[in-house]
């Protein structure tokens, strides 16, 4: 019998921004760990979340409802979420299904819409979150 696939989750938080990193596969079995890291956030009274997708190596459809679940709560909320550095994949299912413009970093939301400001503060105390992290193609991530 085969292990369930893993979902590692690490938060940092900088003042009112927290950075989300995913590593491992978002499937059915792991969905509990995606809701209950980013409700925490705003639980948390973080209202800015960015998730690094970096590390996932697999995300399905009901990964890609988490994340639009969470983005509906933060919106709700005053905030805003972000996705960051997705596989191929992940970049294929969010335009296969029309929800790019529901993440304002995804390429066919940017048209007359431009990302939530960084404050610049916020630069400097968070490195994970630097202008040197590689970009998305155009430059959006």
């Amino acid at each position: 019998m085969s292990t369930p696939p893993v979902l590692n989750v690490h938060r940092h938080y900088a003042d009112n921004r927290a950075l989300i990193t995913l590593t491992g596969e978002i499937g059915l079995n792991s969905l509990p760990l995606v809701h209950a890291s980013l409700e925490r956030c705003l639980h948390d009274g973080i209202r800015a979340i960015d998730v690094d997708v970096t590390a996932v190596t697999f995300c399905d459809s009901s990964g890609l409802n988490a994340f639009l679940h969470a983005l509906m709560h933060t919106t709700a909320a005053g905030g805003f979420l972000q996705l960051h550095h997705p596989s191929p994949a992940l970049e294929r299912l969010v335009t296969l299904t029309g929800s790019g413009s529901l993440f304002l970093t995804l390429p066919d939301a940017l048209a007359g819409s431009p990302p939530p400001p960084w404050p610049s503060p916020m630069h400097q105390a968070a490195p994970w979150l630097s202008p040197a992290m590689p970009a998305f193609p155009g430059g959006a991530w």
